[in-house]
């Protein structure tokens, strides 16, 4: 049961491994882009590769589909980002379990967007976590756990793709564990959990108030979706990259102190947060240098205003 592209390289790992999959879940298709064409979600792509069955309920709770798993008998029941609740009476369902491959080092960050609030809170660290599930959100009791190390300057985006690749050996190593009988299975501490919402388009607005590390990790972790951004001169201008530079002078936040070349210097509450590529409303993503050419940005405007 999984959807996005995070999901796809655990089921390439199940069909690696030569396990009898016999059916693959995930959402109905959806609109998608600007002429909202609907399209199939990753994991069902994949799946119709190697000709397994798909099914796309809109519900588990519906009596059908709860009796159609009921009749495929699965021994395992394998979860990676689906994006629905599995209800109690399916969760009893195979004979070993369901397992999560969740993208955080439980019980930190449950949620959906563990990824991103990783980078958003300036971890240096996060990684896989496969459990087994119960009926309250990740928190069930946890099996293996790989560590990885978080770039300086590294994206959800460009981590969710690293993290996937994890995430479909550890889904390998967790199920010859459970096959032999020896997997472990370790309580989650409640006083350490903490939650990783799903990101909303209000969150990406920049705070200048904030520390030039606080505003780079916000950017950061919202690449590629809601993407962080501010008004220049009225106009909207989203960030794609950025970096941080000490500073000891005090200025107004928000105030773009410098404009060089190739890079845009702005004041923030502590240090200076400097801008290497934008895209401003129906424009295209262009770094700094490449945008100066046919446009200007002045020095002293106070970006966030109006």
């Amino acid at each position: 049961m999984g959807t996005p592209d995070f999901a796809v390289p655990s089921l390439e790992a199940l069909i690696e491994e030569n396990y009898n999959v016999v059916g693959v879940f995930t959402q109905p298709d959806r609109p998608k882009g600007r002429g909202k064409k609907l399209a199939m979600p990753p994991i069902k792509e994949k799946a119709l590769e190697h000709n397994l069955q798909v099914f796309q309920p809109s519900s588990l709770k519906d009596i059908k589909t709860v009796e159609l798993i009921k009749e495929m008998n699965p021994d395992v029941i394998v979860v990676v980002a689906y994006g629905q609740i599995l209800t109690k009476e399916v969760l009893e369902i195979p004979a070993l379990g369901c397992i999560n491959v969740h993208g955080s080092l439980l019980p930190k960050y449950r949620g959906a967007g563990p990824i991103q609030w990783a980078i958003i809170h300036g971890e240096k660290t996060t990684g896989i976590t496969t459990m087994y599930m119960e009926e309250g959100l990740d928190t069930g009791d946890m099996i293996l756990k790989e560590e990885v190390s978080i770039g300086e300057n590294e994206t959800a985006g460009e981590l969710y793709h690293r993290l996937a690749l994890v995430g479909g050996d550890l889904l390998k190593k967790t199920l010859i564990q459970i096959r032999q009988g020896n997997a472990p299975r370790e309580k989650q501490r409640e006083e350490l959990s903490s939650y990783a919402p799903m990101l909303t388009k209000e969150l990406g607005e920049i705070q200048w108030h904030k520390t030039a590390e606080e505003i780079h990790n916000l950017i950061r972790g919202t690449i590629p979706w809601p993407m962080s951004y501010t008004t220049y001169l009225g106009k909207t201008m989203k960030i794609w990259k950025s970096s941080v530079m000490t500073d000891e002078i005090s200025h107004e936040p928000g105030k773009i102190v410098e404009v060089l070349k190739d890079k845009i210097y702005v004041a923030t509450g502590k240090d200076l947060l400097v801008i290497e590529e934008v895209q401003f409303s129906g424009g295209k993503r262009l770094s700094v240098k490449d945008f100066l050419v046919g446009n200007t940005i002045e020095k002293n405007v106070v970006l966030g205003r109006g």
